[in-house]
């Protein structure tokens, strides 16, 4: 079985490009805090590649930027090629297969809203044609985060 789930940060915003056959794809990378930390405090940081086709290509470079958090599923994909040099390359990359949008995005008067609703059965944009409706969100009122105290175990 080979499948990945990852939750982490872009480093850059996507570009969305398309193949000579006009097939759309963007590359990104996400860093991922890694769970524990080192003597001094600090954390280490993985950049996981990662490659999205077709619609879910084009809805990434359209609606994700530099720092938003993204929760991916996928798979790991290997593969080679021959630099300009001739030099043979390998790379390992997350082929997409599903993403979530994970926060809200702030307004620019502080707010925070949700920046477009999003209808992921059908992989695309929500809009009032589909039947989604934000304004009966039951967890808007919820807030942009949940602590949990790991000491409630004790």
């Amino acid at each position: 079985m080979n499948k990945v789930i990852l939750m982490g940060r872009l480093t850059s915003k996507p570009e969305l490009r398309y193949t000579p056959s006009n097939v759309a794809y963007t590359r990104f990378s996400v860093a991922i805090n890694r769970p524990f930390a080192r003597q001094d405090g600090t954390r280490e940081t993985d950049f996981i590649n990662v490659v999205a086709w077709n619609k879910n290509a084009e809805t990434i470079a359209r609606y994700f930027d530099k720092g938003r958090q993204i929760c991916l599923e996928g798979s790991i994909r290997t593969s080679n090629y021959t630099d300009k040099d001739g030099n043979k390359r390998y790379t390992t990359d997350v082929n997409l297969d599903s993403f979530e949008f994970v926060e809200k995005k702030s307004s620019s008067d502080g707010s925070s809203n949700i920046e477009t609703p999003y209808d992921f059965q059908n992989n695309e944009p929500a809009n009032a044609d589909n039947g989604i409706n934000i304004e009966n969100d039951p967890f808007a009122d919820f807030g942009d985060s949940v602590s949990i105290d790991d000491n409630f175990l004790d």
